[in-house]
Order: structure tokens, then C-alpha cells, then sequence
């Protein structure tokens, strides 16, 4: 295994060789853009890197998919690891990264200790993709048919999320919610905070001109990795409650929900002579969303930034989606359509947008706004590499300032690493 790291490594190395930085990615799985939002980040970030000429490792305990994406074909070095083994250590002293970036709180918990042990020096940052404990909280509470209270947000999830957190010395958010949360109610060091937003490119006139009119469109459509259960209960939801109360008044017209990785429950739902259909994985979600009138997204729990929600943006597509939906999406800005919660509304608001043309169209402008002024790469990728430099410059002091996070590094380092030897004994037995 080692013999194997040290080849990567030095064609890594001999390729790279002008390289200014080098970047190490712990990834909680191999990057699939076209099954998730979270893949979508994660190639978005790695553009950011590459473009400042970095050398790109990026390393997953994850088992190959068939729908990952080949990070070797844009330059990026790919390795794979396992939990629990020493041969981590060997690996990451060979490669010696200066920047390290985990994603995802659970990677952190697994490899940000060796990490610390054997590249002290390495920068380490935490993308979150979206806060895990904020989203189980409401699940928590929705599943209980209450408000979300202290006591759903401050589990056990929160602990280790949190802890997490301070341990890095950069972490990521999507959300302004998110960034706000941490700092008023976890009292979170702003300084350890960076809100880093979806990555896309502006919408100009070639794009629009490419958008099919309010006429040439038909139908709904949802569009979410199953594997993520906000989006399975936001089916559920559509099929049982929503799409009853639509299809009264929109007899020819259909639903087609369209997901990676749908289990046998959400096939089951496939309801052909209820014009309700379960499509499966988009080949081109570009595409299918484009061809939509409305994109609908009841979302009833959940956390961080809706990727399909930016994408009906950019492909010019309104939607309906709820307050949880649309959170620390659009800021002072109109919505993409409508944001309602109830049933009846969501219903009456779906229909509304679908048939007014007027109504629409306005919806569609907004949606070009929300994308240009919030989401447009070039507004934060070079603060974000500045962000990135300046603390890397003065990480012993800001490391310094962040003392219960150095106290976390040491207590929970320690604990981790005998129980990892321990796992690892016993799997060697």
C-alpha cells in the first residue's frame, strides 16, 4: 500500500512540479456532480483551486461508483484510503500538503488528527456542505410534529459537528443562517467562519437566448438525490398531499420527479395514470429542467443551499418551494417564484405560476437576479483564495486565538487516535 502511495505521489510531483500550494481532499465520497449538490460544490471548489495552479490530491475511503466523476481526467491526482489504517500516516507525510480540506464533518472526526499529527503545519479547512445537526434537529422536530426547540438543536450530532469545527482552522458554510446560528447560538469565533455560497457562472444574454418560452414548456418537475431524506420526504409529500389538490384543476398536466439512487419506496410511488412519474436519474438534469414549466421543491426539513433550486434558476425555470426551501437563498431579493408551506398554497401557488404567463416571466427575471448578485463565481473565488493565504500566513497566531480549539485537537486527537489502533489490531487479528 505504501509502495503504491509513494508512485502516485511522485508522478503527482512531477507533474506539478510549479505548483505554489498543495492540496490535499478527504472526500466523504468520490465526487458525483450529476447525482448531487454536494457534488456540484465539491467540483466548483476544485475549479477555484486548480485555477490558482495547486496541485490537487484528492483521497476517499469510499468505494468506486459508477457515477463518480474522474477527477484524473482534469489533472487531479486520485488516491484511495481506508479508515482506521496506520498507512494514512505514511501517505500524508510523503505527500506533505499544505492545505488540507475534509469534507465534511465525519472525515474530519476520522483523518483531521493524523493530519495534525504528521503535517502540523498543513491549513486545515472543514466544508460542511450544509450543518448536519441543524438539518436532524428539524427533522427531529417534524417527525414529532412540533417546532424545532434547544433541545432538538443541541444533540449529539451538534457535539461532534461543532467540535469539529473548532478543530479547523477554516470552515466553510452555504448559508448565512448557518454562519448566523453558530455564531449566536454556538458562539462560534466569526474569524473561524467563511461563507462561501454556491459557485456558478453569471446568466448574460446567450444563455437566456437559449431558454425555451413560457409556451414551448410543459409540466412539473422535482429533482433530488434520494440518498439525502429531505428530498424523499418532499415526494412523499407532493404525491399524498400536494399533487391530489394540482391535479383537480390540471387534469392533462404532469409530475415527473426525477433522482439518483431512488430506493423501492419512491419506484412504488410511479403512478402513471396519476400523471405522476418517477423518472429516475437525469442523464442531463440541465436539460429536463430546462424543459419544464415549474419546478417544485416542498421541501419540509432540512439545511444549507438547495442545488436544484440555483439550477431551475439557471435554466430559466420558476419554482415553488417552501420557507426552509428557499432560506438564506435570494437575501433582500424577490424569489424565483413563489415560496409557500401549506398543502393549499403550494398547490394554488404551483397552478398560478403555471398559468400565468406574466406572473412567470417576472419570476423568471428573478431568478436571473438571485443568480447574478448571490451566487456569481467571481464575487467570492478571489476573496476566497485571499481568505484562504492570509491565514495561512499567520496560522500559529490564528491557531492561538482559537485556544478550545487547540484543546479540542488534543483531547479528542488523543482519544481517537487509540481507539483508530485499536479497531486497526483488531482488524489485523
Amino acid at each position: 500500500m505504501l509502495f503504491k502511495f509513494k508512485c502516485v505521489i511522485l508522478h503527482f510531483f512531477s507533474t506539478h512540479m510549479n505548483a505554489t500550494q498543495t492540496l490535499l481532499i478527504i472526500g466523504f465520497v468520490w465526487p458525483e456532480p450529476r447525482s448531487s449538490g454536494a457534488g456540484t460544490r465539491m467540483m466548483q471548489l476544485i475549479a477555484i483551486f486548480q485555477q490558482q495552479g495547486w496541485a490537487i490530491t484528492f483521497a476517499s475511503a469510499a468505494a468506486d461508483s459508477e457515477f463518480m466523476f474522474d477527477v484524473t481526467t482534469i489533472g487531479v491526482a486520485k488516491v484511495s484510503i481506508a479508515i482506521n489504517d496506520s498507512g494514512f500516516n505514511e501517505f500524508v507525510k510523503v505527500l506533505n500538503p499544505s492545505i488540507v480540506l475534509f469534507d465534511r464533518f465525519m472525515v474530519e472526526e476520522q483523518f483531521g488528527w493524523r493530519v495534525a499529527e504528521n503535517c502540523p503545519n498543513a491549513l486545515r479547512i472543514l466544508d460542511t456542505i450544509d450543518l448536519h445537526s441543524l438539518r436532524l434537529a428539524r427533522q427531529k422536530a417534524f417527525m414529532e410534529q412540533t417546532e424545532m426547540a434547544r433541545e432538538h438543536l443541541f444533540s449529539d450530532t451538534a457535539k461532534r459537528e461543532i467540535a469539529s469545527i473548532l478543530r479547523s482552522d477554516i470552515s466553510l458554510l452555504i448559508s448565512e443562517i448557518e454562519m448566523e446560528l453558530l455564531q449566536t447560538c454556538f458562539k462560534i469565533d466569526k474569524n473561524l467562519l467563511y461563507y462561501l455560497p454556491f459557485l456558478v457562472e453569471a446568466i448574460g444574454d446567450f444563455e437566456i437566448g437559449n431558454w425555451l418560452p413560457f409556451a414551448a414548456r410543459k409540466d412539473f418537475i422535482f429533482i433530488g438525490n434520494f440518498l439525502h431524506e429531505p428530498n424523499w420526504d418532499a415526494v412523499r409529500f407532493l404525491k399524498e398531499s400536494i399533487w391530489p389538490l394540482m391535479r383537480k384543476r390540471l387534469p392533462d398536466v404532469a409530475l415527473r420527479i426525477y433522482g439518483a439512487y431512488p430506493s423501492q419506496k419512491v419506484l412504488q410511488l410511479h403512478k402513471p395514470e396519476e400523471r405522476f412519474y418517477i423518472m429516475g436519474r437525469a442523464e442531463n438534469a440541465a436539460e429536463v429542467v430546462g424543459l419544464a414549466k415549474v419546478m417544485l421543491a416542498p421541501v419540509r426539513f432540512g439545511a444549507g443551499a438547495k442545488g436544484k433550486l440555483i439550477e431551475a434558476m439557471q435554466c430559466g425555470t420558476p419554482s415553488v418551494t417552501t420557507n426552509i426551501g428557499a432560506e438564506s437563498m435570494q437575501g433582500n431579493l424577490p424569489w424565483n417564484g413563489i415560496v409557500a408551506d401549506t398543502p393549499e398554497k403550494i398547490a394554488n401557488a404551483a397552478i398560478e405560476l403555471y398559468t400565468d404567463e406574466t406572473l412567470w416571466t417576472a419570476a423568471q427575471q428573478h431568478g436571473i437576479e438571485i443568480v447574478n448578485k448571490r451566487y456569481w463565481e467571481m464575487l467570492f473565488k478571489h476573496d476566497f483564495v485571499s481568505h484562504i493565504l492570509t491565514v495561512q500566513k499567520n496560522l500559529l497566531q490564528h491557531r492561538q486565538e482559537n485556544f478550545f480549539g487547540m484543546i479540542l485537537q488534543h483531547h479528542t486527537a488523543a482519544s481517537t487516535k487509540y481507539m483508530s489502533r485499536w479497531i486497526e489490531v483488531k482488524n489485523s487479528k
